[in-house]
């Protein structure tokens, strides 16, 4: 390896990094996201550029030679932030784990050390790199050291002496020269009035150097002489200021700053504790390389019988299903793996392609995705028979068959990763699994509910700090991907059996974090049962109608017919209606209007945007219905007659559990959460949700306002409890309170603006974010908020007791402890901090919502039980149920009931009924 010396300079990439990335913490509420930007600059000069040599160097804290020279230098400069101050201990931390050396030297600038190192590793034969984006440091330059700024341009740029020369018009050894006639207005160096990079370039040039410049004063006329003659004590002393001194006493050798490999377990644990997942899926070891492990192929009738009494014996076990597709009710099964003990593993293979069953290819063969690396290491993995070209397996109805009793036995206890896939496809095969005691995935979004994934890969990688397998090692990406039939088993049984060794081992760690955290009980009386309750629904799926979905369809191709054509008309021209840049161009240039907001792409044409232009053109508001109507074309009236599964006749979307911040269930595949209630076409969309058969009905149940009936019991506000107790319009008497009237003398438009209030007070809304919403003045907004607060103290008391605790515990709890974790109350940055201080405001009540509805929908599902009645759908706080016509009546009554008093609250819960033809009809 050539002699290639980089210098680093840390104080510098310090400062660039805390200001380039903002708001970054961690779970526990630390700052890091200066020591980010910081670990990717690091990391990606080892990586691209393979320094043989390296050494980062920081400024020593104390004064330096310089502050003696000339009091004010540097004396313009800001505090350093302490949320930064916080972090540079962390960065020490995060090199001395890379095993890069640090360096500080007392009394000088951590250019000064740079430039001592360089010139000392120029005069022993290394090519140096001076890596900074001070300009200062580019009077280092010469023939064997080059400056490099990583965040100039893609790539980093290098300054050579060409590049100088471009830059300041002047050789690196003249810079300084430059400098002392410009000043560094950041440093407070002071350099002569009126002379900036221009003037600076033209006298040197002309002079050479800054005693060239004083020796030749007569040449010079005007201001630009007086300047100079006035401040000529300024000028040597600010090239001075600048110089960099080369003769620093640095008590180490070149030599010893030889690049040695990272301590990849310090590495690791380092990003770990920053949360840098990204950076630490780079380098963390793979879990099946980091030990010993023993996974095998079940193949024969004796071996799975002997693993099944394994796992009787052992009484919980993990396990996991391989399959075609990741559409639990469009899958095949391909495979199980099970798993009772660390490092130990079974892969039961029932639905392998042919092909797929060669341990070894034929010579010239290729099978249809290649071996994973780690397969065959260590005696892995091993499988019965005698050896040879081909793995036996299992046939599938008698595989299953075998292994009913132990999966559909409770008294087993057994464990997965989002362990829903998996009861869904094996019920689809016709075998029950029953016992289920863990769901790893559930239990990591509920000790880490802002968390934004927990597949298992995340989840492995945050707890145990090794990488797993990617599934694409096995079945590639996109349109040439293969199914996972076409995977060698011996991959497979890798691959499979290291998820379910990986969900074991990760029980025992998020089963402890639970009890620490005092969720268990809601992981057990909630989370756990819910997954069944959810399995049941998606199973169930909801039938349409696709006659209203064509009649929909037509009806909407028309009305955009006719919205293109008065689009076209308004416009005064034929234009791309979905093209930003056209839009943008025909409304603020053609049309002229007045542009509100700008992007890094032009001027804004999202819907707040086109909403406000729609007071001042009726174009705006063409488009925004334009736009409307394309998307619930796509994303429904078209979609979702396609989406009905050719077995079912039904759609069956997924619900899930581990997504929302708050608690709150959400849907996909396709999401039949989202669907406008409010609007026409929305209704016109849930029309064409039908019963399945004939004498069927719909029934809903819809909590009325339990929010509001949430925060009236977590405030203890007497005048809001007092509301509900009298069953009144909530709205109404609000208004009556606010606008000191009677409640029949409450006009449509008070009780619009009370509605507002009473719906945005949990979600912190602001007296900007009232006006907008009701179209007044934010001066009235205000004045509206404070009056909520004057009838209703207990609310504010309740905001700011919470609040409070909040800052103090880090986190807010629901009535039944579910947590969310809000490490961004502390934050500098306001923006973020008002943030976290809505989302403390708004879960307990939210979040309580959300534990309230799973709590009815576990005891309705076993109310249900033994009637024709199938629950089908929760969407926001509603539950929809199919029947019988004959027990519509009856099934209301208990879903009633059920709901009512799912959460004994201060104030009644009140729930309202419908019962119809299809979903609108009910509502």
């Amino acid at each position: 390896m050539a002699k290639r010396l980089f210098l680093i300079d840390g104080t510098a990439f310090a400062y660039r990094s805390y200001y380039a990335i903002r708001g970054l913490t961690n779970s526990k509420g630390q700052p890091t996201n200066a020591v980010y930007g910081f670990a990717r600059l690091i990391l990606k000069i080892l990586r691209e550029h393979n320094p043989s040599h390296l050494a980062v160097v920081f400024d020593a804290p104390g004064k330096t030679f310089r502050e003696d020279m000339y009091p004010e230098y540097k004396a313009n400069r800001k505090e350093t932030p302490e949320d930064l101050i916080a972090q540079l201990p962390s960065m020490d931390r995060l090199l001395e784990a890379l095993n890069v050396p640090i360096l500080r030297v007392e009394g000088v600038e951590a250019d000064d050390v740079i430039g001592a190192l360089a010139r000392r590793g120029e005069e022993q034969g290394y090519e140096v790199a001076v890596v900074t984006g001070d300009k200062d440091a580019l009077q280092l330059v010469t023939d064997h050291v080059r400056v490099f700024d990583p965040n100039r341009g893609n790539s980093g740029f290098w300054y050579g002496s060409k590049e100088v020369q471009d830059r300041f018009g002047v050789p690196p050894e003249h810079v300084i020269d430059a400098l002392g006639l410009m000043g560094d207005a950041s440093d407070n160096v002071p350099g002569v009035p009126g002379v900036g990079e221009k003037t600076a370039r033209k006298l040197l040039d002309e002079y050479g150097a800054i005693e060239g410049v004083y020796e030749h004063l007569d040449a010079i006329k005007g201001k630009q002489r007086e300047n100079l003659e006035h401040n000529r004590d300024r000028a040597f002393l600010s090239r001075d200021l600048v110089t960099i001194k080369t003769d620093v006493d640095v008590r180490v050798s070149v030599d010893a700053l030889a690049r040695k490999d990272p301590d990849r377990r310090k590495l690791v644990d380092v990003l770990s504790d920053f949360e840098f997942q990204s950076l630490l899926e780079e380098y963390a070891p793979d879990a099946v390389q980091s030990e010993e492990v023993n996974y095998r192929l079940v193949t024969t009738a004796e071996s799975l019988k002997a693993m099944i009494a394994e796992m009787r014996k052992a009484g919980t076990f993990a396990i996991d299903t391989e399959t075609t597709s990741t559409d639990p009710m469009r899958a095949e099964l391909v495979g199980v793996s099970m798993c009772c003990r660390p490092g130990a593993a079974y892969y039961v293979p029932v639905g392998h392609a042919p092909e797929a069953l060669r341990l070894e290819p034929e010579s010239g063969a290729s099978v249809a995705a290649p071996a994973i690396d780690r397969a065959g290491q260590r005696n892995l993995p091993l499988f019965e028979g005698p050896p040879g070209r081909a793995a036996e397996q299992l046939v599938k109805q008698e595989a299953l068959e075998a292994l009913r009793p132990l999966f559909e036995d409770a008294s087993a206890g057994k464990v997965g990763h989002n362990i829903k896939y998996d009861l869904v496809v094996l019920e689809r095969e016709g075998v029950g699994l029953n016992g289920i005691t863990m769901d790893t995935m559930v239990a990591s979004y509920l000790t880490d509910p802002s968390r934004l994934r927990h597949n298992l890969f995340e989840v492995c990688l945050q707890h145990l700090k090794r990488k797993m397998i990617p599934i694409a090692d096995l079945i590639g990406r996109g349109a040439s991907a293969i199914t996972f039939d076409k995977v060698p088993v011996a991959s497979a049984c890798t691959y499979s059996c290291e998820d379910a060794d990986i969900t074991w081992r990760l029980t025992g760690i998020l089963e402890v974090l639970l009890r620490e955290r005092q969720l268990d009980t809601l992981f057990q009386e909630i989370e756990l049962p819910l997954i069944r309750v959810l399995a049941r629904m998606e199973m169930a799926g909801i039938a349409i109608n696709p006659d209203v979905f064509d009649e929909l369809r037509r009806e909407i191709q028309g009305r955009l017919k006719v919205l293109e054509t008065q689009i076209f008309e308004e416009a005064g021209e034929v234009f791309q209606i979905n093209s930003p840049k056209q839009l943008q161009e025909v409304l603020f240039g053609k049309l002229g209007l007045r542009p509100v907001r700008k992007t890094k792409t032009g001027y804004s044409t999202d819907v707040d945007v086109l909403e406000e232009l729609s007071r001042e053109h009726p174009l705006p508001a063409k488009v925004l219905e334009y736009r409307m109507l394309e998307k619930l074309r796509g994303t429904y009236v078209d979609a979702l007659p396609k989406l009905v599964h050719p077995d079912t006749g039904r759609i069956h979307t997924s619900f899930n559990q581990a997504v929302t911040a708050t608690g709150r269930l959400s849907s996909s595949d396709p999401n039949l959460q989202n669907i406008p209630i409010r609007t026409e076409i929305g209704r016109r969309i849930r029309e064409g949700f039908v019963p399945g058969r004939k004498n069927r009905r719909f029934i809903s149940a819809d909590y009325s306002q339990i929010e509001l009936r949430i925060l009236a019991h977590l405030s203890g506000d007497e005048h809001l409890k007092e509301a509900f107790f009298r069953d009144e319009d909530i709205h109404r008497d609000t208004a009556a309170r606010v606008f000191g009237t009677a409640p029949d003398r409450v006009t449509p438009e008070m009780r619009r603006q009370a509605k507002a209030v009473n719906f945005g007070v949990v979600y912190g809304i602001s007296p900007f974010g009232l006006a907008k919403n009701l179209g007044i003045s934010q001066s009235e907004a205000a004045r509206f908020i404070e009056g909520y607060f004057v009838q209703y103290p207990g609310v504010q008391t309740w905001i700011d007791g919470t609040l409070e605790k909040a800052r103090e515990d880090g986190f807010v709890v629901t009535l039944l402890n579910r947590r969310r974790y809000l490490p961004e109350l502390n934050a500098d940055d306001a923006g973020t901090r008002k943030a976290a201080e809505r989302a403390a405001m708004n879960t307990p009540v939210q979040g309580t919502a959300a534990d309230v509805i799973k709590k009815a929908m576990i005891h309705l599902d076993r109310a249900l039980g033994a009637t024709s009645a199938q629950l089908l759908l929760q969407v926001h706080d509603e539950l929809l149920v199919e029947a019988d016509e004959a027990e519509a009546e009856q099934t209301a009554g208990v879903m009633k009931e059920v709901m009512e008093t799912a959460l004994e609250l201060d104030v009644p819960l009140k729930v309202e009924i419908g019962i119809g033809n299809n979903w609108a009809e009910v509502h």
